[in-house]
């Protein structure tokens, strides 16, 4: 099984790094390949709103601002699974998981098949650092993310400066968790 973990935080020494490397222990302890994306290391920038909004997003599935978005686009074909981990930002989430996933929506949201999400088990991080506030407003955002691309919602995760010990043992166990899970051609 393939598991991209896509983490989007400035701070490599941070939660939300903690997040990502027990993400990744659990994946590839259980025996899974982990295929870690740091978006911030990327360069990967807004949607343009081609074409009045509808450019060869909609037309070709793909997105025509030239940068890193188009190798990590392509490799979410060949994921079994995904990890999403963010930090959480006024109540929301990073600039740069908003940028990627706008443009993913854009390219995915209205295939017909062959879509990369669909009914693939998804795992969404909310690492709230600072104040702990805002984790529920990041993970509904979140939420309507999996819901557009039609995934399939293993788990949620708000964790805080407060709830690290514990909420990092979860992250490990449900990363853990998702890399058992049957690929696609297993499931029912």
């Amino acid at each position: 099984m393939r598991i991209m973990i896509i983490s989007s935080s400035p701070n490599k020494d941070g939660l939300t790094a903690a997040c990502e490397e027990q993400a990744r222990l659990g994946v590839t302890e259980a025996g899974a390949e982990a295929a870690v994306v740091r978006l911030n290391d990327q360069n990967i920038g807004k949607c343009h709103a081609c074409d009045n909004g509808w450019g060869t997003c909609l037309k070709k599935n793909t997105c025509q601002v030239t940068d890193d978005f188009q190798e990590y686009h392509a490799l979410m074909k060949d994921m079994d699974g995904f990890i999403f981990i963010t930090p959480v930002y006024w109540g929301d989430m990073s600039e740069s998981v908003k940028a990627f996933f706008d443009r993913v929506r854009r390219c995915e949201g209205f295939k017909k098949e062959n879509q990369f999400l669909l009914g693939k088990p998804v795992i969404c991080v909310a690492a709230a650092g600072g104040s702990g506030r805002g984790c529920l407003s990041c993970l509904t955002q979140f939420e309507r993310f999996i819901e557009h691309m039609r995934a399939k919602l293993v788990d949620i995760v708000g964790i805080t400066r407060w709830s690290r010990e514990y909420k990092l043992k979860d992250i490990y166990n449900a990363s853990a968790h998702l890399a058992k899970l049957p690929t696609e051609g297993q499931r029912g």
